[in-house]
């Protein structure tokens, strides 16, 4: 597996819901930072039928702490159910902390 680093952008994070999404009004990647703060990013659909969402990380800041990180798929349907996805777990480093 690649290394993920701090600060790293233009990295694709994908999820899979395990049921069709098609109806889903709001899609996220939900994390957990290793600090302990938690929030959310808004996701893209890649394919709805199979419920695989997508997050493209762009900015520098968005992975901003070395440690464990938590990544899950959030979805919200058009009749208010809301799902939660099976909990990803990733290490960010710092580049001085590759063996």
């Amino acid at each position: 597996m690649a290394n993920i680093y701090v600060g790293q952008d233009a990295l694709q994070i994908k999820l899979t819901c395990g049921q069709d999404i098609t109806s889903a009004l709001t899609l996220g990647v939900g994390y957990r930072k290793p600090d302990g703060t938690i929030g959310r990013w808004t996701a893209a659909e890649h394919t709805a039928a199979t419920g695989i969402i997508t997050y493209d990380l762009t900015a520098s800041t968005e992975l901003d702490q070395a440690g464990v990180w938590r990544f899950w798929a959030y979805v919200e349907f058009s009749d208010g159910r809301e799902a939660t996805g099976d909990v990803i777990e990733q290490t960010i480093t710092t580049v001085g902390d590759v063996a």
